[in-house]
């Protein structure tokens, strides 16, 4: 991607170099977790924290009033000045994928300008794939503009992703295929793209979800409520996980989406 074919300024090329450079020092640690172990904590917290680091270390460099959210904003104040912007960086998603060797997994990075969202992307190291968007303007995978599926009417071919614990909650009649990759921001990013028609999320934090958000609108699609509501990111900034389920999906196809869901 050039700077001028798409017309983004020095923070969202800021944003996608540091992602990249992040995802080749990820895998250093990428399927090197403890045989038998279900969760090698100290794998994941040593890449979250090495990660995390350099994001900071590099943004200190180049963006040194910046400001970056944790586990809740730091300032609330309308400012003009740098550090009106806020960078908001998710070193792992897909843990279990990561630790294992399963390529579904990866790191992604929000910015918000006065606590409005102008660019998110997502980066896949082993796979090498950078899914971003631009609110008001396009979503991309790779170098390709994306946009959710064109479907008006779900089918047996229809993909609908889900958590891993979905069954334990719902009963679906889903028609199509239901599945759970293991990584929420790679499901939206695969609704965002076509490729899914709907994902069903729960037990999201604002940092999961910031930057998958703005690649989802930009591609033409939302996040739902159970009760057809858009989901607003910047309402769970406080650092504690959503209770509220969500779904994924293009505004024409939620009502059929949720009314495949009925609580177990």
């Amino acid at each position: 991607m050039t700077k001028n074919q798409f017309e983004i300024g020095d923070l969202a090329e800021f944003a996608l170099n540091v992602i990249r450079e992040a995802g080749r020092k990820s895998l250093s640690f990428y399927g090197r977790g403890k045989p038998g172990l279900k969760f090698d904590d100290q794998l994941v917290t040593q890449a979250e924290i090495d990660l995390t680091d350099f994001f900071q270390t590099q943004l200190a460099k180049r963006f040194p009033e910046h400001q970056i959210f944790n586990t809740s904003p730091p300032d609330d104040t309308y400012t003009h000045d740098a550090k009106r912007y806020m960078w908001i960086f998710d070193p792992l998603d897909g843990v279990a994928n990561f630790q294992a060797g399963i390529p579904i997994w990866g790191l992604s990075v929000a910015l918000l300008e006065n606590y409005w969202p102008i660019f998110g992307a997502f980066y896949m190291p082993a796979t090498n794939n950078l899914c971003y968007g631009l609110p008001g303007k396009k979503a991309y995978w790779d170098e390709k503009a994306i946009s959710v599926s064109p479907q008006a009417q779900l089918s047996d071919e229809s993909l609908f992703l889900t958590y891993s614990r979905f069954h334990h909650y719902y009963h679906s009649n889903f028609p199509g295929k239901i599945r759970n990759l293991g990584c929420t921001a790679a499901h939206i990013c695969y609704v965002a793209m076509g490729r899914a028609e709907a994902a069903v999320l729960a037990n999201e934090s604002y940092h999961d979800l910031a930057a998958a958000h703005i690649i989802i609108e930009s591609a033409g699609g939302k996040i739902f409520n159970l009760k057809g509501e858009p989901f607003f990111p910047n309402q769970h900034m406080d650092g504690q996980r959503i209770e509220d389920h969500l779904i994924v999906t293009s505004p024409q196809l939620y009502k059929q989406i949720r009314d495949c869901l009925k609580k177990a």
